[in-house]
């Protein structure tokens, strides 16, 4: 079983940000994070990337999942679990 690549644009003062890391290690997976504001220009950076401006923004693989409140439904429809297997 091949585990997806797990990237996570955070700060380091975010409550999301600390509920999304929680949510996928109770998954068993690792998480590549990317500090924006240790970034010069990391939020226009995230901004073009994503098109937000908010953190968490989260990628499985190369799907952008959206936050932790986007993160928390697609847990709950039942669709993580299968986008954290990569094939």
């Amino acid at each position: 079983m091949i585990m997806s690549d797990i990237r996570m644009y955070c700060t380091n003062f975010c409550p999301y940000c600390v509920m999304a890391e929680n949510l996928l290690k109770s998954k068993g997976v690792q998480i590549s994070k990317i500090f924006v504001d240790s970034m010069p220009d990391g939020f226009r950076e995230l901004f073009d990337i994503t098109g937000r401006r908010t953190v968490p923004q989260i990628f499985i693989g190369d799907t952008h999942v959206g936050g932790f409140d986007d993160l928390s439904a697609l847990n709950s429809r039942g669709g993580l679990d299968p986008m954290l297997v990569g094939t």
